[in-house]
């Protein structure tokens, strides 16, 4: 009997954020390490599956990271980065588009196989996303864009329809010429011009640190601006520097909470979303830092 309060409760706990968020959208940007193992991909997929369900309208946008490098390892090339983004030759740009499509059509038909209909596409679809060529540092990096438009157009025509889109990060130039795009940058400026309620990313960390090294120091709550603060003091380094200022940019742009979730946590996006205390951290914008919810 025990055990069956406790799932009550849980449900009971659940409700005020499923009245609250019933009709919203939600983006959740999906990669790293819960992409490339079976199980969690499977656990992520049923979350935002549930998402569905209960009313949210969940948009997936997704990386490939890994799964592209393999492929190029596969032709003989080495992958190549600088500051954290894929030197993408004319060849590279022909392997990342098969895989992200690749991989685009396996998460489609895990979430119908859940009994929820959804459509894949890519940012060069509808227009969806237009870029110009991106530099890193001044280095020409090949065909990698640098997100300058989006138009939602063809997601608030999936998601009126109720269908859940599931966004694979290429787009076009000015000239039709394809560009891959990282796929944070794709979350994010997608989140914003969808007007989100919340941006989801799924992450290989278990949050925000203050000091990476000092588990004690761990941030569940920060407000955007505590977390420029962080940024010009000199606390955010690595990988996480470009995500967190992608995190501050959307909330000052509309979205209404950003969190940075441990993608290798099974149901860490229920967890989060549900819960009380949530498990990752969570950005906000300055006027609801002391809010609880």
């Amino acid at each position: 009997m025990e055990k069956i309060l406790g799932k009550a409760e849980v449900l009971i706990e659940a409700l005020p954020y499923i009245q609250k968020y019933n009709r919203k959208i939600i983006v959740v940007k999906y990669g790293g390490s819960a992409m490339s193992n079976a199980e969690l991909q499977k656990n992520v997929i049923k979350d935002v599956t549930l998402l569905k369900l209960v009313g949210f309208k969940p948009i997936i946008v997704h990386g490939g990271g890994k799964e592209i490098s393999r492929w190029v390892g596969k032709v003989g090339k080495e992958a190549q980065f600088i500051n954290g983004l894929r030197v993408t030759d004319e060849e590279t740009m022909e392997i990342a588009e098969m895989v992200l499509n690749k991989v685009n059509k396996s998460l489609v038909t895990m979430v119908q196989e859940l009994g929820v209909k959804a459509v894949g596409i890519s940012g060069k679809d509808g227009g969806l996303l237009t870029v110009d060529k991106k530099y890193a540092d001044g280095q020409d990096i090949g065909f990698v864009g640098d997100i300058k438009n989006v138009n939602p157009k063809i997601l608030y025509d999936l998601i009126e329809k109720d269908f859940l889109p599931i966004i694979a990060p290429i787009g076009l130039d000015d000239n039709f010429q394809t560009y891959n795009i990282n796929a944070d940058d794709a979350a994010c400026a997608i989140a914003k011009a969808v007007g989100a309620e919340k941006l989801a990313f799924l992450t290989d960390i278990e949050g925000l640190y203050k000091d990476i090294n000092d588990k004690s120091s761990f941030i569940s709550r920060l407000s955007a601006s505590e977390a420029d603060k962080l940024i010009s003091d000199g606390y955010i380094g690595g990988g996480m520097l470009p995500k967190l200022t992608n995190c501050t940019s959307a909330i000052k742009n509309g979205v209404n909470r950003v969190h940075i979730l441990d993608g290798r946590i099974a149901h860490c996006l229920l967890l989060e979303i549900f819960t009380n205390k949530g498990i990752g951290t969570a950005i906000v914008s300055d006027e609801d830092i002391n809010t609880m919810d």
